[in-house]
């Protein structure tokens, strides 16, 4: 599986778990909505910053975002 396609699934999973909106989580991730969307759905190639920030937005270790889960 692609590892954009990864890091994507695992902030939805995340997101999701912790109850947030895309808006939220763009929010505090300090970045767009749409940009967020395209992340989540493994359509662009997110930057350490972008990786870090989306990381300490869910409250997790940036690592976890590459986590393959098997599928």
């Amino acid at each position: 599986m692609d590892i954009c396609k990864i890091v994507g699934d695992n902030i939805k999973k995340l997101r999701l778990e912790k109850h947030l909106t895309q808006e939220h989580l763009a929010f505090y991730s300090k970045m767009s909505c749409a940009h967020l969307a395209k992340t989540e759905r493994g359509l662009n190639n997110p930057t350490i910053l972008t990786i870090q920030n989306i990381a300490d937005a869910l409250g997790v270790d940036p690592e976890e975002l590459f986590r393959n889960s098997g599928r």
